[in-house]
């Protein structure tokens, strides 16, 4: 699984309405809304490279209000939550 933030630029009094349509696409697991040079943050799941032309440019930059992304793509995750069930494995509680 190739996991990508997209940082997106939006006009600012369509932020939710954009949110709600780039959580609605397939392979976006989450969008928050941020404060600071962008407005929303994507995070976008996807088996092959390849398909993140497909989702980032193919779907996210054409919704309307959309002005610019700005993506980067992970190299690892490492997560509390990860971390916490390799530990529990094997015990019970």
């Amino acid at each position: 699984m190739i996991t990508a933030i997209v940082l997106i630029k939006t006009s600012v009094d369509r932020i939710p309405e954009i949110a709600e349509r780039i959580a609605a696409l397939e392979s976006v697991s989450e969008v928050f809304s941020v404060t600071g040079t962008y407005d929303l943050i994507a995070m976008v799941r996807v088996a092959r490279h390849e398909d993140l032309a497909e989702v980032i440019p193919g779907r996210i930059s054409k919704i309307p209000g959309v002005q610019a992304t700005d993506t980067h793509v992970a190299f690892r995750t490492y997560s509390q939550h990860d971390l916490e069930a390799a530990f529990a494995i094997g015990l019970d509680s």
